[in-house]
């Protein structure tokens, strides 16, 4: 129990300093969680709701929950019809299908992202809105620009402290400074294609201090955590689609995080896919398109941290259930999120 107690502490004292936002491995099925510019990319509202466990066994690790919708504002799109492209025999989103591929027209976009972030007895939660815009900068490529804007706070569960007297001074002092809001500002770039997309976004833009304890190690600063990254569509065959993608997030003063994520992809069935984090672990991922309303994806992450932790937790799960609403075009997954 002590050591499990002992691990908890380490865990809360790096979430205060460099884990400031969750990791979430089922990004690639859900880039607008890290980049608002997506906000209204499809034709459909796209609404997403996810769980995730990570070290499962140790107590008071991260555990994560969100939620996230947005869709598009004034989206026209060629198809007139929900098989308009699909013909007897073809695969609906086969060679042919993407050959066809056009710009969107300009439009706005907007979402909405709550996600909920706990590590022990600290509680972290952000609420953002966000806007943006999509053009066309060629006959097959468009640029969004998109920001997000709201609150973020941080709150102590006194109920969860077993390592200090609940009634201590300094985490007295602590709950009172923690449960204050702070502006919440991100923003991003996203650039996408038939064949390809890149993005760059920021989060937590504007710096703010959150108290854990009322000491100088329980201490922080928000910081800004910059994403880059990038991916590429390959054909294995009329069936058959291979998703290789990157990752870097930069946060300063830390190492630079890189993940290699790659997906392959059966018409607009399923998918199976991995992931690897360097100096971290790896991850393997399955989704399934149940209709053209809804779907559903799962991970599983090896951590490869010290012993002490790797040996008393049970990897990370991740879930995300994802519903298209709206879903005018019968789309049975995402045209340009990929």
């Amino acid at each position: 129990m002590r050591k499990i107690l002992l691990i908890s502490f380490v865990l809360i004292c790096v979430s205060a300093v460099a884990q400031q936002r969750p990791h979430y491995t089922q990004y690639i099925m859900n880039n607008y969680i890290v980049n608002p510019a997506i906000s209204g990319i499809e034709n459909y509202v796209d609404l997403k709701l996810s769980m995730r466990k990570q070290w499962v066994g140790i107590d008071g690790a991260p555990s994560t929950f969100y939620l996230t919708a947005h869709g598009p504002i004034g989206k026209t799109d060629e198809k007139q019809t929900a098989t308009s492209f699909n013909m007897t025999g073809e695969n609906p989103r086969g060679k042919r299908y993407w050959e066809e591929y056009t710009a969107a027209a300009p439009h706005h976009g907007v979402g909405l992202n709550i996600m909920n972030y706990k590590t022990g007895y600290i509680n972290r939660f952000y609420a953002t809105a966000s806007y943006a815009y999509h053009v066309g900068i060629n006959a097959t490529t468009n640029l969004a620009a998109g920001f997000g804007l709201g609150l973020s706070g941080t709150n102590i569960d006194r109920s969860k402290i077993e390592l200090a007297n609940p009634f201590d001074p300094a985490i007295n002092a602590a709950t009172g400074e923690s449960n204050k809001i702070n502006p919440e500002l991100n923003a991003g770039l996203w650039l996408y294609s038939s064949n390809y997309f890149a993005g760059l976004s920021a989060q937590q833009i504007i710096p703010s201090q959150f108290i854990l304890t009322d000491t100088s190690l329980g201490r922080s600063t928000a910081v800004p955590h910059m994403f880059a990254t990038a991916g590429y569509r390959f054909f294995l065959n009329e069936d058959i689609t291979m998703l290789p993608s990157v990752m870097f997030r930069y946060i300063s003063s830390m190492p630079l995080y890189k993940d290699i994520n790659v997906k392959f992809q059966y018409q607009d069935r399923f998918w199976l896919g991995g992931s690897y984090r360097f100096e971290e672990g790896f991850a393997a991922m399955a989704g399934l398109n149940i209709s053209n309303t809804m779907n559903i994806s799962y991970s599983y992450d090896i951590n490869n941290a010290s012993y002490l932790i790797s040996s008393m937790q049970r990897g990370t799960h991740e879930i995300v259930v994802g519903f298209l609403l709206n879903n005018k075009y019968g789309d049975m997954c995402p045209r340009n999120v990929w």
